[in-house]
């Protein structure tokens, strides 16, 4: 799956938190989504300044507005390899919880059904 499909199967599953997701789909949805954002803010503090509550505001509305397709691609990514899309909440640990979802994340996916559903296609 490449970049500009991954997206667009991403945001077409804006919220559906069932079913699995491939690797690349996944990788691909988050590079987008750190790139987004870093242009976005970098856009923001040129036009209206760090220092405005506007700047904080959009930057909240547009993190939460990013933050719903990626847990939803996350928990698919986590169904792929047979884990619950729960075991997201493990980045509340701090500094361990990312690095091993990051693991968990890059993992290889189960060929075969599982109790998400088949494999990706």
């Amino acid at each position: 799956m490449g970049f500009g499909q991954a997206i667009s199967t991403c945001l077409s599953n804006y919220a559906n938190f069932s079913g699995r997701a491939r690797r690349s789909e996944f990788w691909w949805f988050w590079l987008f989504v750190v790139i987004v954002q870093v242009v976005v803010q970098s856009l923001l503090a040129v036009i209206v300044g760090t220092d405005s509550i506007l700047y904080s505001l959009l930057v909240f509305v547009l993190a939460i507005a990013l933050a719903i397709p990626l847990y939803a691609a996350g928990s698919r990514r986590m169904h792929d390899t047979g884990k619950s899309g729960w075991l997201q909440l493990l980045v509340l640990i701090p500094c361990a919880g990312i690095i091993i979802m990051i693991v968990l994340w890059a993992q290889a996916g189960n060929p075969a059904e599982n109790q998400y559903g088949a494999p990706p296609a």
